[in-house]
């Protein structure tokens, strides 16, 4: 019981109020509301995380049946391709064993991905450049995600925002490493910077006291729009000089050859 001014007293959920004589009125009042921070984090970096898994396995499988890849192949793919970035968060952190591999929600998800592509691909094949919206989406939702769970478990800002950077490439390089391609991100496209940029959203929003949806929400869709306008408008980072000229003097002969 916790005594308020003028003698009136708090029990439970019953407000007592003194009035003139000894007459008391009883007004019911509503129980508090408690709001779970930590809970309502960590479904915030779960919720993205699926997410991410599901558009990262969708990019994985696209990428699979083009190669002509069989069914197993295509889900091993969707599985590396959507969970490889967040088991490398997870490791370094210290969240061991890794959730892909402890919560059985992400091996749903990458293997309903794979199986939708594979059998769904004449659908998916409309689309411009699936392979490359997907990974974009994907690249979006990790960054941001891995970001967030470093802030959780106690990283710098920093530091959080470059393991939100390595969350959302991890899948892309695994994806492309087993396809015997250079991995996006070691070319000349916008493509780690993208996600470092929407992971520094994320963790400048926190900073900020922001509410975690909103800083989410306006690091992926700053990561997405800088990867489809660098897939659109060509963006590329600097290449060094000789590299440059080499590539031109490729180009120039195979056009030579086809005269």
């Amino acid at each position: 019981m916790i005594r308020l001014v003028n003698g009136a007293h708090y029990s439970d959920a019953t407000l007592q109020l003194p009035f003139s004589g000894h007459a008391r009125h009883n007004v019911r009042m509503f129980p508090p509301v408690s709001l779970d921070v930590g809970a309502a984090i960590k479904t915030l970096v779960l919720t993205l995380d699926l997410l991410g898994t599901f558009v990262f396995a969708l990019s994985g499988a696209v990428a699979g049946v083009r190669r002509r890849l069989d069914l197993f192949g295509v889900l091993v793919l969707s599985f590396v391709a959507a969970n490889s970035g967040g088991i490398v968060r997870d490791v370094l952190i210290g969240a061991t064993p890794p959730a892909a591999l402890r919560d059985w929600r992400y091996l749903a998800a990458s293997l309903l991905a794979g199986v939708l592509i594979f059998f769904w691909y004449p659908g998916i094949k409309r689309l411009r450049s699936p392979v490359l919206v997907f990974d974009a989406a994907g690249l979006a939702l990790f960054c941001v995600a891995g970001a967030q769970k470093a802030l959780v478990f106690g990283l710098s800002p920093v530091m959080a925002a470059l393991l939100g950077m390595v969350t959302g490439v991890g899948g892309g390089v695994a994806r492309d490493v087993l396809l015997s391609e250079i991995p996006a991100v070691l070319r000349a496209d916008i493509y780690a910077v993208a996600a470092l940029a929407g992971a520094a959203v994320m963790v400048t929003g926190d900073a900020l006291g922001l509410p975690g949806t909103v800083s989410a929400g306006a690091g992926a869709v700053l990561c997405f729009g800088l990867r489809l306008a660098a897939i659109q408008l060509d963006w590329h980072l600097p290449v060094a000089r000789a590299a440059r000229r080499a590539a031109d003097d490729a180009e120039a002969a195979a056009r030579a050859d086809g005269r």
